[in-house]
């Protein structure tokens, strides 16, 4: 029996069990782009960066990174939801995902209905830091009485409109009593620069824009929002150790694929991602960082999101934070 003729009679039965007669094309056929919703430098673009080019050596293509940054991460969010190539991702965090929904009258894409997450990458804590030296404090307790002083001419810069450096910064302020005028950035690169140059004088961020600041004593940490001490940041203390237990946020990202991305599409990426978080080059590099891989199931993922939701929309309606 020819082929034609076999496929002919296998057709009905493969309709029937909703299976296609010809295998489908192998993931990924073509270069693979991951959307970076922050600037170069920024530590979700490390993150990607990381793994990029391991990445494309297991899928034997090309691995563009895209920068787009701008609209607190909603711009580089929304090319992810919108694209139908089937090879379109993108790196996402709190911000966009998890808290626009309760921030903005109206977005661009439905993050529960237009993305699907795959995996979480990292996770870690923000850390509350200053300018050395414009703001004296050395402590948390020292840092409110300052800013309390300064009759609400304090400023502080933030990674952009509705991040988890904004809402961990407004949380703080309203828990310490304390006003204070924020300056949005697209990314963590200017935020702390910003700091750095006396721009602005406090931020909450993740560690790694803040480092080389740190190390040229223009930028003083002071504590960090996770309720354990990092090890990488060990000699920091928790905003709880300073007495704000309520103030406990982590800074996430993930990767994301467009709805309707195939089940074994989302398994491939998920397990060639958690086997690349123990490879000991990407661990080593963002260990150096101060970020700690996570990992875990699609559906791990998607609990954290719904987790974050139902912690944080309460939040965010009792502070006021409501964004255009």
């Amino acid at each position: 029996m020819d082929r034609r003729r076999l496929l002919a009679l296998l057709a009905p039965l493969a309709a029937a069990l909703s299976l296609p007669v010809h295998a489908q094309s192998p993931w990924p056929s073509k270069p693979v782009r991951i959307v970076v919703p922050a600037p170069a430098g920024s530590s979700l673009d490390l993150i990607v960066r990381a793994m990029s080019e391991k990445l494309g050596a297991r899928w034997a293509q090309a691995v563009v990174v895209e920068n787009k940054p701008g609209a607190g991460g909603m711009l580089g969010m929304d090319v992810a939801a919108k694209a139908t190539d089937g090879h379109t991702l993108a790196i996402g965090f709190n911000g966009p995902v998890a808290f626009a929904p309760f921030l903005y009258r109206k977005m661009p894409y439905d993050p529960a209905k237009d993305l699907l997450p795959v995996i979480m990458t990292t996770s870690q804590a923000n850390v509350l830091a200053v300018n050395a030296d414009k703001v004296p404090a050395k402590t948390v307790a020292e840092f409110v009485a300052w800013a309390k002083a300064q009759n609400g001419k304090l400023n502080y810069s933030s990674l952009g409109n509705g991040s988890s450096a904004h809402l961990t910064m407004e949380l703080f302020l309203s828990e310490a009593g304390i006003t204070a005028t924020h300056i949005p950035f697209n990314g963590s690169p200017p935020a702390a620069m910003a700091v750095a140059q006396g721009e602005a004088d406090a931020t909450f961020m993740v560690a790694p824009a803040l480092l080389a600041h740190v190390r040229n004593n223009k930028i003083r940490m002071l504590a960090v929002s996770s309720a354990q001490r990092p090890d990488s940041l060990k000699d920091l203390p928790t905003l709880a150790d300073a007495g704000y237990k309520n103030v406990e946020s982590l800074a996430w990202n993930g990767l994301f694929a467009p709805a309707g991305t195939p089940d074994t599409v989302v398994a491939r990426i998920n397990t060639d991602v958690n086997e690349l978080l123990k490879d000991p080059a990407v661990k080593a590099t963002l260990d150096a960082q101060g970020m700690t891989a996570v990992g875990g199931s699609a559906a791990d993922f998607k609990r954290v999101l719904d987790a974050e939701a139902k912690r944080w929309g309460p939040i965010i309606t009792r502070i006021g934070v409501k964004l255009d």
